[in-house]
């Protein structure tokens, strides 16, 4: 079965033979499709079966001409064109470069030997950079990008710089943050009072001592503050963790080398791409040793009760040089307290990062703007981000343009990112994060507003979600400019059909943990169908009360508790086989019951991440969560390497012939939990066994509806294994699945999908429709 990628390469890639290279590779591996150049980059479509096309853009990436240097390899599937020859096209003068600006890029193989040659005048300088790699999107304050539009401005060039700046054949020629240790930035050591302990090469030395004595290391990186420790060091690990208040959460592994890497996680040909590519993304691999046998070198407490390990490689001169010092893996975290953005000044950093950190090894290159780790991980052959930031933001995601307004769109509450569109091109802010304190709405209101004022971007419209307590929606309602209301899973939804480049009618699959819906309840589990304009929800899980609201989500126990309570009652208490019930107090069953009963902070959900935080407090998994999902992700690693085809029964109820959508009844399923805990079956099975109904409850919609296209989108998508047996029972079935790729499944896609609902209901206008309807379609 062939598939059809979708290229869009940056770089150094136009006049040095790269379009004649990839047309003589496509036609020694039988690729079709073709290859043109534009005002943004080298743009290519390419069709064949799977394993060919992923031989074709590794090759792309190790074979390319000389003299070409990669920036930015992004790839989409996309559905097949049918060509039937590989071409040239003629270049596209069309595209604007004035609208582009490129990520924060990977430190090159050229500048990365520099830094280790000691015969070379960068020997050991941690700021090197060249055309080729580099700051970017972190420095620039306003376009055009150059020097003296960004923070580099400040250091003047030695005459050794100026001369290679201005030298077309020197590959600095116009790199616009270059410098040397005779005229660019340097390092310091403080420590937890400012005091300046060493300087320069010293500085980075003694940071490195002090990570190997077993201290915790806030160091300016690119985008941010990272803290950084002894990944081999469970005392450490856990001291970070306490200061942190980051209990349980994975904390992200940086490796010296990819040789070090394979000795603790298995690394596939795409995954190794990824790693080492100029994004340079954390990438989520499988360890290839279990929990109750600790892989080499690496603390338990990195990522405690997880198969899976987020790694990544050195990826600035920086990082190369303390990496290269250590000779060890090393926590590399973000620089904030939980539910704050990053650090990105050092004054700020001293203050707000005092209690966690003991020492501080700063910089005085100033950051612009805080981005993030990006977070990738390869599923079904295909690049899967679940946070888009750094090497990532703000690259556009092209649309058909549909519509001239100029759209700003502000996203949802959790995992937040900004977007506008730009004709053709959507620009994706860099990922903000949860909305959840004074700062991190700050930090949100100054992405907004950034990325208008570089962009020179006045927006017609503001787009946000429905809810009318997020602070995102509060901020599209008092900033002056008209605004339109995207539904929460609607948006989703959209946000993969914008990725995936497909239009309705289709089949829409909207799981989360939660989202307002039309009708003032809790969503998350929806099934849509979505036409050329809107959205019909035509099916949705049976909902059930929610004893706590928030609380419930920080507590799976309560939630299990809504749900019992649904089916049995006032007698839930008889059905003792259930962990849940033993995880709470009398005092607190007494209240809970009140609670329940009178409907007091009980809203109701459709939600199937709470299906699955219920699921798990059922199970004895986990009753009370220390960081989102962490119930939801357990449940998925408890059924390990068990491949079954058992599951637990659901059933459909009708919508009763009037306009309310198909109810799926999860009851039969909790029953059948329920039954396998009193015979004591493994939660293992159990497990399996419930993944396996929510695959067998999308084909039973999918196959009702009747529709070929299956959209698959929400937080819920993150579950590797309930994608991958989801699309491949929908394709074992002849429907056609889509997920996302390059935009996260998570709320980090929302702002897309936001602009994406927005333009296509502009596009095709509505008739004369009664006002509920005209409701429903505008929001």
């Amino acid at each position: 079965m062939n598939s059809r990628y979708h290229i869009a390469i940056r770089g150094a890639v136009q006049g040095v033979g790269f379009r004649p290279f990839v047309y003589r590779l496509a036609h020694t591996l039988g690729v079709k499709g073709w290859i043109l150049n534009n005002g943004q980059g080298v743009f290519l479509d390419a069709e064949g079966d799977q394993t060919t096309l992923d031989e074709f853009i590794l090759r792309i990436d190790s074979e390319k001409p000389a003299h070409a240097v990669i920036q930015s390899f992004e790839y989409s599937v996309l559905d097949c064109a049918g060509y039937d020859r590989f071409e040239i096209r003629a270049s596209d003068a069309l595209g604007e470069t004035s609208a582009l600006v490129v990520p924060d890029i990977a430190t090159c193989p050229d500048c990365r030997d520099e830094i280790f040659n000691p015969s070379d005048r960068r020997y050991r300088y941690p700021f090197t950079n060249c055309t080729n790699c580099g700051p970017r999107y972190s420095i620039i304050e306003e376009l055009p990008y150059d020097r003296v539009n960004t923070t580099m401005r400040g250091f003047v060039m030695c005459l050794e710089c100026s001369r290679e700046y201005h030298d077309p054949s020197n590959r600095r020629f116009h790199a616009q943050p270059i410098a040397c240790p005779d005229c660019g930035p340097h390092l310091a050591l403080w420590d937890g009072k400012g005091n300046i302990l060493a300087q320069r090469d010293d500085a980075l030395r003694e940071g490195a001592a002090i990570i190997l004595r077993g201290g915790i290391l806030a160091m300016k990186g690119l985008g941010g503050f990272q803290l950084l420790a002894d990944a081999r060091n469970q005392e450490t690990v856990e001291l970070l963790r306490y200061r942190k208040h980051r209990e349980d959460k994975p904390l992200a592994v940086m490796f010296p080398s990819m040789t070090h890497l394979q000795k603790v996680c298995a690394v596939s040909p795409l995954e190794d791409r990824l790693l080492r590519s100029a994004e340079a993304p954390i990438v989520l691999l499988r360890r290839t040793r279990g929990e109750t046998n600790p892989p080499v070198d690496i603390s338990a407490a990195v990522a405690p009760r997880n198969p899976s390990l987020g790694a990544m490689l050195p990826y600035t001169p920086l990082h190369h040089l303390l990496l290269h010092e250590l000779n060890i893996p090393v926590i590399a975290t973000s620089g904030n307290l939980s539910d704050e953005p990053i650090c990105i000044d050092e004054k700020e950093a001293l203050e707000r990062l005092n209690t966690i950190a003991d020492y501080f090894l700063v910089h005085d290159r100033p950051i612009k703007r805080h981005v993030d780790d990006s977070v990738v991980r390869v599923i079904l052959g295909r690049e899967y981000v679940l946070r888009r930031a750094r090497g990532y933001a703000p690259l556009p995601v092209t649309v058909n343009d549909q519509g001239s307004k100029a759209v700003c769109a502000v996203g949802a509450h959790l995992k937040n990112s900004v977007a506008l569109q730009i004709h053709d091109n959507v620009i994706i802010s860099q990922h903000i994060g949860d909305l959840e304190s004074r700062e991190s709405f700050e930090a949100f209101q100054h992405v907004t507003e950034d990325l208008q004022r570089m962009y020179r971007f006045n927006p017609h419209t503001i787009v946000c979600d429905l809810h009318p307590d997020y602070l995102s929606t509060r901020y599209a309602e008092t900033s002056g400019h008209a605004i339109e209301k995207v539904q929460h899973h609607y948006a989703h939804v959209a946000s993969c059909m914008a990725e995936n480049h497909i239009d309705g009618p289709l089949l829409g699959v909207a799981w989360d943990g939660t989202g307002y819906g039309t009708d003032g309840t809790v969503w998350g589990g929806e099934f849509l169908v979505t036409t050329s304009r809107s959205f019909e929800r035509v099916a949705t899980f049976r909902n059930f009360l929610l004893p706590g609201g928030d609380r419930a989500i920080r507590e799976p126990r309560r939630t299990a508790m809504g749900m019992l309570y649904e089916i049995f009652g006032d007698t839930y208490r008889h059905h003792s086989s259930v962990a849940t019930v033993d995880s709470f107090t009398l005092g607190e069953l007494d209240l809970m019951e009140r609670m329940l009963a009178k409907k007091i902070n009980s809203p109701r959900t459709s939600s199937v991440g709470r299906l699955f935080d219920g699921v798990a407090s059922m199970t004895g998994i986990r009753h009370v969560s220390r960081f989102e999902g962490q119930a939801a992700m357990e449940l998925e690693y408890a059924v390990g390497d068990l491949r079954t085809d058992a599951a637990y029964d659901h059933a459909v109820q009708p919508s009763g012939g009037g306009p309310g959508p198909q109810t799926i009844d999860w009851e039969p399923c909790v029953r059948g939990v329920m039954g396998d805990i009193a015979r004591g079956v493994s939660t293992t099975v159990i497990a399996a066994k419930f993944h396996n109904m929510l695959v067998n409850a999308i084909l039973d919609i999918a196959h009702r509806t009747g529709l070929e296209k299956v959209v698959l989108s929400g937080g819920c998508f993150q579950n590797c294994l309930l994608l991958e047996n989801t699309v491949n029972r929908l394709r074992h079935d002849g429907f056609h699945a889509y997920w996302h790729q390059r935009v996260p499944p998570n709320d980090g896609g929302i702002s897309l999908g936001q602009i994406y609902a927005v333009a296509r209901l502009r596009k095709n206008p509505l008739p004369c429709v009664p006002a509920d309807e005209i409701s429903r379609e505008a929001r």
